[in-house]
């Protein structure tokens, strides 16, 4: 089996106007690097997404965040907040989004790819239940995940890795209360959206299965990278998922405007690879990894390119 990589034309129709960071020529620069590895490219599983369906997104969205976001533009509205910029496609683009990491979900379960990675716009993590921020509108990892749980009866425990910069605040929301996923975050803290603090480790019933590692502004990469290694494998002790998701942000690289962490390429490439190892090991190697962050634009593609790199590799 090979890697699917999912995407649609329309994730580059979302947008965001002149010196927004999250630019459709994030899409373009990561597409246009896959392709420039011809080797890579023609081993992966092109797919094209269907949009979900109002039904499925409402599995981690409300209704009413829904129909906010679907009259939005026709409405006259431009931003969703400060800094979630729309315009005359982003709904549609948002609907691709979600549809494409549930497509990725399907072509893991069926057999149909080993794992899948989707280079999405809009990102999604910092969209809670309520509402769209941060660059996000719908929440492409979280409707992933109850996807998942409600279409395949094997399916019963999600984990959720989020390497990003920016604590996945509406992720872990979205799960909280839930032990059927475990939500772990590692972003540089204090940072936005000023949440993901050590002590955030679920509530009620889900507690225990949140967790947040914290990383300082200027962290050596080796010392980032020996902290997601731990708490892997503290995860993988407690935890047996049966599918794991990636909110693959690459704002954590050492170029990045957004964020002061400090990784390069072989950093990512290490933490996909032990990610890979953990799949392997507790179900059946099924990972589906959605983009989220990632700003340079002189570096993003070659991140993202190594990355699927190591997702593809046997």
């Amino acid at each position: 089996m090979t890697t699917a990589i999912i995407h649609h034309p329309i994730y580059q129709k979302h947008n965001t106007g002149p010196g927004h960071p999250e630019t459709p020529l994030r899409y373009e620069a990561v597409i246009n690097a896959l392709k420039g590895d011809a080797n890579l490219w023609n081993n992966l599983k092109e797919i094209t997404p269907e949009k979900a369906s109002q039904g499925v997104i409402q599995a981690a969205h409300t209704k009413e965040h829904f129909q906010r976001i679907e009259g939005a533009f026709a409405n006259g509205v431009s931003q969703l907040d400060a800094d979630t910029v729309i315009s005359m496609q982003s709904f549609d683009a948002a609907l691709y989004g979600t549809g494409g990491a549930c497509r990725a979900v399907d072509a893991v379960m069926t057999g149909e790819a080993k794992n899948a990675f989707v280079a999405v716009r809009p990102p999604g993590h910092h969209a809670t239940a309520e509402n769209a921020m941060g660059f996000c509108i719908f929440n492409n990892v979280a409707v992933a995940a109850r996807y998942a749980q409600n279409r395949y009866k094997e399916i019963e425990r999600v984990a959720i890795i989020d390497w990003d910069v920016h604590h996945g605040n509406g992720t872990q929301g979205i799960f909280y209360v839930d032990p059927s996923v475990f939500f772990f975050s590692m972003h540089q803290y204090p940072w936005y959206p000023g949440s993901g603090a050590r002590g955030e480790t679920g509530h009620g019933r889900g507690l225990g299965s949140t967790l947040n590692v914290t990383v300082k502004a200027k962290t050596a990469a080796d010392v980032q990278k020996r902290m997601f290694e731990s708490a892997i494998a503290d995860i993988a002790f407690n935890f047996k998922p049966d599918l794991i998701i990636i909110s693959a942000g690459f704002d954590a690289h050492l170029t990045d405007p957004l964020g002061q962490l400090a990784l390069r390429d072989p950093d990512f490439i290490s933490m996909t690879k032990t990610v890979k190892e953990w799949a392997d090991e507790t179900c059946g190697g099924r990972i589906i990894s959605c983009l989220e962050g990632g700003y340079n634009l002189d570096t993003l593609g070659e991140t993202a390119r190594s990355h699927v790199a190591e997702l593809s590799k046997a």
